[in-house]
């Protein structure tokens, strides 16, 4: 019998792998009032045979960390979308985000207890990514929570 092997749409996923580490901006929310600067470091590996990547990562301000996440990306065939289940230091289990490339691009979005959220990743200039999160209510009228600009690290 033959195993099941990962085909294209799992290998768009790798873009996601390795360490990326950048600065974001944090706009004034709920969460964080006065918004401000951040450094982040995400550190992803492909996982389970090239069927996932899995991600860890990490945001530090003025030297403390202040927020973790742990992520698994993976394709589901069935639906045609990525899917992301995501796990951090809020203590709000899992968050199920999906969503479609669009060429280089990413958008992935998820409902919970507290409205939507959607999580862009622009993968359009080599060695960058561009990421943001929108929160919305409705699903509707979005607000900013954060920019983030990383580069790909090597070595």
């Amino acid at each position: 019998m033959d195993l099941p092997k990962p085909g294209a749409d799992h290998e768009r996923l790798e873009k996601l792998a390795g360490p990326w580490a950048g600065t974001e901006t944090m706009h004034p929310s709920p969460w964080d009032p006065k918004g401000g600067k951040a450094e982040a470091v995400t550190r992803g590996r492909i996982s389970l045979g090239g069927f996932a990547v899995v991600v860890d990562y990490e945001q530090r301000r003025d030297g403390r960390v202040t927020f973790e996440g742990h992520g698994v990306y993976l394709w589901d065939g069935e639906a045609r979308e990525v899917v992301l289940h995501w796990f951090d230091s809020m203590g709000g289990g899992r968050e199920e985000f999906r969503g479609s490339w669009d060429g280089d691009r990413l958008t992935l979005t998820s409902k919970n207890p507290m409205g939507y959220a959607r999580m862009l990743y622009d993968f359009s200039e080599p060695g960058r990514l561009s990421s943001a999160m929108d929160m919305s209510k409705d699903g509707e009228s979005w607000s900013r929570l954060f920019d983030g600009s990383y580069q790909h690290e090597t070595g």
